[in-house]
């Protein structure tokens, strides 16, 4: 008869969608050769709910992808969708190492419940393990997310420093900001924020100083290439909408960027700003009363969340856009260019591995990303009825048809 062994509770996230506000623990277990989600969850009063999740079996290290259903207390049921990526090997394979357990503070605006979340901070915790930290063993992750909700960073980067994590992981500018200011002494590495010296956030990419370090991209660098990309699929380009939500603390730094790069090319420029989901529908109502020729969508937490709603409206309305981040074009939107996301939440753990090494945050250069991607979705340019010069097609990195 197989042995069985449990692993500690390796990711939790408050809220997470609940009407009660309760915390979602996802516990694995491993029986042989199956892998079992099981997720906890826990109301207001303190209390657990377990129901199994889906057994699905592996081998060798494989990402397996559960789906779990909690019932909760009384007369809420609530269908918990736990897509989380989890990196499986044999246990014999990672056996404890002694020493001690690092805790991980994660500072997120998407939360691991929805794909994409769960994607890019699998990369990141893959290369945690590949650099030997293994969670339920010597690693401890405490993922909390905004859920694009940014008024709520503040109350959750306080959470992460009354938990004593080790250190602190965010995504974007305005988390490692609120992290910043939440503690001057924990370590925060940057998993692909904004400009971090336009933003105060480090003194210099060379000796960043203070407590913060990571990878940082210059916007000033990007947006120019960005908006030079779009017009050579849009060469009659003329009137620009620029999609950003003002509550986002690397807003103004971004359209800034816009409107010089705007300026450069001889576009008139559209602002249009949206800070709650359901602000969507009147933005593009907009831009087509303003005749948009096109829209750039900056990178935001809330806009990855709607990102099916966000492709959906641009191809309704037949307005083709450049985007921030891939995971819009990915659900749709017409192209990206820019650093690969999962590429560097796969180098921010190494940072923390020099960190918790050692090494102080102040000391180590800020990398900026070295692997940027052009994606163009032909399908979507075929459905608006758009032209790609075939000459960016043999640029693109990655093509969707």
């Amino acid at each position: 008869m197989g042995t069985t062994a449990e692993t500690t509770p390796s990711v939790t996230e408050p809220g997470s969608g609940y009407a009660d506000g309760s915390r979602c623990v996802y516990r694995v277990v491993q029986r042989d050769t199956q892998v079992c989600l099981l997720l906890v969850g826990q109301t207001s009063d303190g209390h657990h709910h377990n129901a199994p999740g889906g057994c699905l079996q592996f081998s060798g290290r494989s990402w397996i992808v559960a789906r779990a259903r909690m019932a909760m207390r009384g007369t809420l049921t609530v269908l918990a969708t736990a897509t989380l990526l989890l990196l499986a090997a044999p246990l014999a394979a990672e056996a404890q190492q002694p020493g001690r357990v690092f805790r991980i503070g994660i500072l997120s605006n998407v939360p691991l419940s929805d794909p994409e979340g769960a994607r890019v901070w699998g990369a990141f915790i893959q290369g945690l393990r590949e650099l030997g930290y293994v969670e339920g063993r010597n690693l401890t992750i405490e993922h909390l997310s905004s859920e694009g909700h940014y008024e709520r960073l503040p109350e959750l980067a306080a959470e992460l420093v009354r938990r004593k994590v080790d250190v602190i992981v965010a995504p974007a500018t305005q988390n490692v900001a609120v992290a910043k200011r939440a503690s001057q002494t924990i370590p925060i590495v940057m998993a692909g924020s904004g400009d971090a010296v336009g933003a105060g956030l480090v003194a210099s990419l060379a000796r960043p100083g203070g407590n913060v370090t990571g990878l940082s991209m210059l916007g000033d660098q990007i947006v120019p290439k960005q908006l030079e990309l779009l017009k050579q699929v849009v060469p009659k380009m003329s009137r620009l909408a620029a999609l950003g939500n003002p509550t986002n603390a690397g807003y103004a730094l971004w359209m800034g960027q816009v409107k010089s790069a705007a300026r450069t090319l001889g576009l008139r420029l559209q602002i249009v700003d949206v800070t709650r989901s359901d602000d969507f529908d009147n933005a593009f109502a907009a831009m087509t009363r303003e005749h948009a020729d096109a829209v750039f969508v900056a990178g935001d937490g809330l806009f990855i969340l709607q990102r099916a709603r966000i492709a959906e409206l641009a191809a309704k309305h037949r307005i083709p856009g450049m985007y921030g981040l891939r995971e819009l074009v990915d659900a749709g939107g017409l192209m990206v260019y820019g650093p690969s996301m999962k590429d560097g939440f796969q180098r921010a753990a190494t940072f923390v591995d020099k960190i918790l090494k050692g090494a102080k945050p102040g000391d180590l250069p800020v990398e900026q990303p070295t692997k940027f991607e052009l994606v163009i979705n032909l399908r979507t340019a075929k459905a608006i009825g758009l032209t790609i010069p075939p000459s960016l097609l043999q640029r693109a990195d990655q093509i969707i048809d």
